[in-house]
């Protein structure tokens, strides 16, 4: 064969690798512009331009599928049609429940406020807050207001997971809807997506129980719709008069992740009468909306998000979240907690991976003597997470926050309380997925009876943990600390 035979195909391969190559380093240069031109965090910023340029090809295909906060076409049309109504009802809420905010400490006003200005939902005076510590407690009493249901049945969350006590909610919807009770059921399409397959759910529809999957994904969809926003809320509402909310999703601890060697899943709810049960109302309708083809006049006709009496005396602040919401109002409620901190400052989390503000606050507080405890479980679920919060730990361990550790179990509790005076309870992790990129629920709760109750149980959190140890941490395997140092670089994009 002649020579020109083998430098032709040589050429010819050389200049479509200089094309390919050319083409590629000029999508990772428009990519990190586009990164830097939305002004994101810079921590996530960085992250992003870093993982672009780091990985060719698996980067910027990365960015491409979960980047950016796509939420979809027809889901965007849907929360601009939802804009109108939520605004007029939120107008109407201050009249129907002002707030005597001098009879409260001056603090919570103020934190209040910022609530209402991030995302619009005012404090609800006048309600009977009812902490659930107990998952067996939580269902039992479900269960009861399901089976005394005379209308709607509303039941919002992230998973629901066949067994156990979970089976004996689906039959109670059955016998709800068999007596006329309308009833639905949202659950996010990937959370919940072996209940959505199964028997269980297809015996629900069959008995006239809506169930309707949230934030479906997939490879079709992929460059509409970003695959990992997921509806993270749990929210129950019933003939719009009784509500609970918190962290435990629809499953029975004994059943729920057997072999993730974690042990049983942790959880607390609130059960709610009074004003606040309609903004709860209201917010899963909001979501049955969007992610349906209901109409909203029918939704508002049948939805039963009313006003409600007072029932006690406990000062609520209901805050939905989401990317289709202020992407970091959460946050900013947390932080400014944390810095209004005066004496003692709990926080219970089962992902802590916090973002750079969130970390400084935490470290300032304890450095300016408030007392911050961190109750964290001592294994969780997911490896990624494990390595990214272990390269906080170290700069909280020498500021003087104490890490407790819980041993006996997933502790899923989220709480935060401050002086024991007033608290945050609901849904959201620490975690920058929590803040920015699921659909939330956050209660803001001014009440020191309240919030002396949520104490005694993150105490009793603390009595099974062990504090976590400086020097012991300072000692772990030098690649641990690689691997810790490296999943810390990526934990803006967890």
């Amino acid at each position: 064969m002649p020579p020109s035979a083998i430098i032709q195909p040589l050429t010819s391969w050389t200049f479509w690798a200089w094309v390919l190559a050319t083409a590629h380093v000029a999508l990772q240069v428009a990519l990190a512009w586009r990164v830097i031109m939305q002004r994101r965090p810079t921590g996530e910023s960085l992250a992003w331009v870093m993982v672009i340029f780091g990985f060719p090809i698996v980067g910027p295909l990365a960015y491409l599928t979960i980047g950016e906060l796509r939420l979809g076409r027809r889901r965007a049309k849907r929360f601009v049609e939802l804009y109108p109504p939520i605004r007029k009802w939120l107008a109407e809420l201050p009249q129907r429940s002002l707030v005597d905010w001098s009879r409260l400490s001056p603090e919570f006003e103020s934190l209040s406020q910022l609530g209402q200005s991030l995302i619009g939902v005012p404090s609800l005076r006048g309600n009977h807050v009812e902490l659930i510590n107990d998952w067996q407690h939580v269902f039992a009493r479900l269960i009861a207001d399901i089976d005394a249901a005379q209308r709607t049945c509303h039941l919002e969350f992230y998973i629901w997971s066949n067994g156990g006590e979970a089976d004996k909610v689906g039959d109670a919807l059955v016998e709800a809807a068999s007596r006329g009770v309308v009833c639905r059921v949202l659950v996010d399409a990937l959370g919940s997506r072996a209940f959505l397959k199964s028997e269980q759910a297809a015996r629900l529809r069959q008995a006239g129980v809506h169930v309707q999957a949230a934030l479906p994904g997939g490879l079709l969809r992929a460059p509409f719709v970003r695959f990992d926003l997921r509806l993270h809320r749990k929210i129950v509402a019933i003939d719009g008069r009784v509500a609970y909310t918190g962290s435990l999703n629809l499953v029975d601890p004994r059943f729920f992740k057997k072999d993730a060697g974690v042990g049983e899943w942790v959880d607390a709810m609130v059960r709610i009468e009074g004003p606040a049960v309609e903004a709860l109302a209201i917010t899963f309708l909001a979501d049955w909306f969007v992610e349906t083809n209901s109409d909203l006049s029918e939704l508002q006709a049948t939805g039963d998000a009313h006003p409600q009496p007072s029932r006690g005396d406990c000062t609520v602040q209901v805050m939905p979240s989401g990317p289709a919401l202020a992407t970091d109002a959460v946050e900013q409620m947390l932080i400014t907690a944390i810095y209004a901190a005066r004496e003692e400052l709990v926080l219970t989390t089962p992902y802590f991976v916090p973002s750079e503000p969130l970390s400084l606050a935490l470290i300032a507080a304890a450095r300016r003597g408030v007392k911050v405890i961190l109750v964290i479980p001592a294994r969780v679920d997911s490896l990624l997470v494990r390595f990214a919060s272990g390269a906080f730990k170290g700069d909280m361990l020498r500021a003087g926050v104490r890490i407790m550790l819980f041993s006996d179990g997933l502790l899923h509790t989220k709480s935060i309380t401050v002086d024991g005076s007033y608290s945050l309870f609901g849904s959201v992790n620490l975690d920058p997925r929590s803040m920015r990129l699921n659909f939330e629920i956050l209660l803001a709760l001014y009440d020191p009876e309240f919030t002396g109750e949520l104490r005694e149980l993150q105490q009793h959190y603390i009595d099974r943990s062990h504090m976590m140890d400086l020097a012991r941490y300072q000692r772990r395997p030098q690649l641990r600390r690689i691997g810790e140092n490296f999943a810390r670089l990526l934990s803006p994009l967890l």
